[in-house]
């Protein structure tokens, strides 16, 4: 069974397990016999937060290996513009070299899939003196590329930028008129006074990016799992939790939260990050 049909698999029996009908008897046992219990729930619920700011998190036990491709992933458009735009999104990607070493730490031979991969999917939501303001999807572990063309982004994007004297930090969303921002970006660059997105000055378009290492940088050059890859919707600002126990602040509306182990310095940026081959047929769309 390849990556693919795995991927399929998992929710199809899931859907089927919670569909079936079950007939036996329920019985009492002792605590002696609950000790000798060991497994992994299917699905877990937790709640968290106070009685005035409640959470309450649904996770599913799956794991899932993807390589899949959406022409146009857009969500939070009102018409005047869209909270997330990105054109011929792909999870995942195609060897093209059998040396090169693969985000995941691995070799694959051309033309093998490098999958994103995805454990205990969950959904969580955020309520506010017993209404709904908010949910959340996301994984608990994730991992992989995510390419595509970023018109427009609301959100996080966990890119660090070292400038010209060598100097690293956290790079900084900007929207058309070059004002730093969260919401329905279309640049990226340093957060200085110097910077001009007008001129590409220590800033480029979003579209720059064609793909992106989804994770967390071990320090020794690898990949491994991110904890915080989300996306959210919520009629007003919400502190999500984050891996470590601390916040993200989500405005109101569509947040997608993409935690990278990428660090580009500024000529990479200008240059731009190539898209990773997504399909197996060349159509022209630069994908191959």
């Amino acid at each position: 069974m390849n990556r693919e049909t795995r991927a399929r698999v998992a929710p199809a029996l899931l859907g089927l397990m919670l569909a079936g009908t079950v007939d036996a008897e329920l019985r009492p046992i002792s605590e002696q016999e609950m000790e000798q219990v060991r497994g992994q729930g299917m699905i877990a619920v937790d709640l968290g937060g106070s009685a005035a700011n409640r959470t309450t998190r649904i996770t599913l036990g799956l794991d899932a290996e993807v390589q899949t491709n959406i022409a146009s992933l857009a969500f939070g458009d009102t018409g005047d513009g869209t909270d997330v735009l990105i054109d011929q999104l792909s999870l995942g990607h195609i060897a093209t070299d059998a040396n090169r070493v693969q985000i995941d730490g691995q070799t694959y031979a051309v033309d093998e899939i490098v999958p994103f991969v995805g454990r205990d999917p969950y959904i969580e939501l955020a309520e506010e003196n017993g209404e709904v303001i908010g949910f959340r999807v996301g994984f608990n572990q994730a991992r992989g590329t995510l390419s595509g063309d970023i018109e427009s982004f609301s959100g996080h994007l966990g890119i660090q930028l070292e400038d010209a004297d060598g100097n690293v930090s956290a790079a900084q969303l900007f929207d058309a008129d070059g004002n730093a921002t969260q919401t329905r970006a279309t640049d990226i660059g340093l957060a200085d006074a110097a910077t001009d997105c007008a001129t590409n000055t220590q800033c480029a378009p979003l579209t720059n990016l064609q793909t992106l290492d989804v994770g967390k940088g071990n320090g020794d050059g690898t990949t491994g799992f991110t904890d915080d890859l989300f996306i959210a919707f919520q009629k007003q600002a919400v502190q999500w939790q984050d891996g470590t126990g601390g916040a993200i602040d989500a405005a109101a509306g569509v947040f997608l939260n993409v935690p990278t182990a990428m660090q580009l310095d500024l000529q990479t940026l200008q240059n731009g990050i190539p898209r990773a081959r997504t399909e197996y047929i060349d159509r022209g769309l630069g994908l191959f």
